[in-house]
């Protein structure tokens, strides 16, 4: 070929439709134009190239050893054309996500499977670690979401409520106190309790509502989240007073759970960084969330 480096589409165009076709009148109609507009691209591509590209024969053009080659050269650029122009596969959305183990273990899996079901062009990374971690990734940019039923307010993470619950006791159904529709803390003296550990704030929030009712429990275990305490109480060690989100979704069958008349109250928070924009596929997580979490009688909607 001579030293031009311009090159047009429509005449490489016109020679694979040729090529294919075997005749003007054919290749015209495969690309929606007229049979002298491909005969000129033909001309065009020959005085460009200074190369014969088809010869007649018995009323069909017979493509050269030229035509053939450069249609062979071409195959790159018409398969990338393709791929630009063809139906493509969605992006896959990708969204990192990360909780504590009272949310993560039971609530969220469930949740995540049937936000993936209807959405399959949505892949999603769980984290399990302490509400601290959360905070941290998040501030590092490693995750994209957090939920956690903390308020650790830290520089460059926002919190957006989520839930609001209030306490509940849980005890085994045939515990002493189950018959009764709300538990006060006077109702706790004396008898054995099973409480967070000090690391949670809500321990000391817990003492303090006794002490001011004058009511001292028997401590007879700890445990570090409120599905141990919860399962604790299910074995007939005692009764726990226990954020009710999400656990009493998942051992309403075997524990029975009472309101618990104080001040306390728990919210759930969905975290994520100030200095990321929260992708698209953490918006359609969180709106999964919030149209699907099991009502019950001790949370709502924050």
């Amino acid at each position: 070929m001579s030293g031009r480096t311009w090159h047009s589409l429509p005449e490489y165009e016109a020679l694979r439709a040729l090529m294919e076709s075997g005749t003007t009148s054919r290749a015209a109609a495969r690309l929606g134009l007229s049979q002298s507009a491909i005969s000129r691209s033909i001309a065009s591509l020959e005085a460009r190239s200074g190369r014969i590209l088809f010869e007649r024969e018995g009323g069909r053009l017979r493509p050269t050893l030229d035509a053939t080659q450069l249609n062979k050269r071409l195959d790159p650029l018409f398969e990338a054309l393709d791929r630009i122009d063809g139906p493509t596969e969605p992006a896959r959305e990708t969204l990192r996500l990360i909780a504590p183990p009272t949310f993560a273990h039971r609530f969220l899996v469930g949740h995540i499977a049937t936000f993936l079901k209807s959405n399959p062009n949505f892949f999603v990374s769980l984290e399990v670690a302490s509400s601290e971690d959360v905070i941290k990734g998040l501030q590092e940019e490693r995750f994209d979401l957090g939920l956690i039923g903390v308020e650790l307010t830290r520089e460059g993470v926002t919190l957006m409520p989520y839930r609001l619950s209030s306490a509940v006791c849980a005890m085994p159904v045939d515990h002493p106190l189950a018959e009764r529709d709300a538990i006060c803390p006077q109702d706790l003296h004396d008898q054995p309790l099973i409480a967070l550990t000090h690391r949670h704030s809500r321990r000391s929030q817990l003492d303090k509502v006794l002490t001011n009712s004058r009511s001292t429990p028997r401590i007879v275990a700890e445990a570090s989240t409120s599905f141990a305490a919860v399962d604790l109480a299910r074995e007939g060690l005692g009764l726990a007073v226990v954020n009710p989100f999400p656990v009493a979704q998942y051992r309403s069958n075997d524990v029975i759970f009472r309101a618990f008349t104080s001040p306390i109250e728990y919210r759930t928070y969905f975290a994520m960084n100030d200095h990321q924009p929260s992708p698209a596929v953490a918006r359609a997580f969180m709106r999964h969330l919030r149209i699907h979490t099991m009502k019950t009688p001790f949370t709502q909607k924050a």
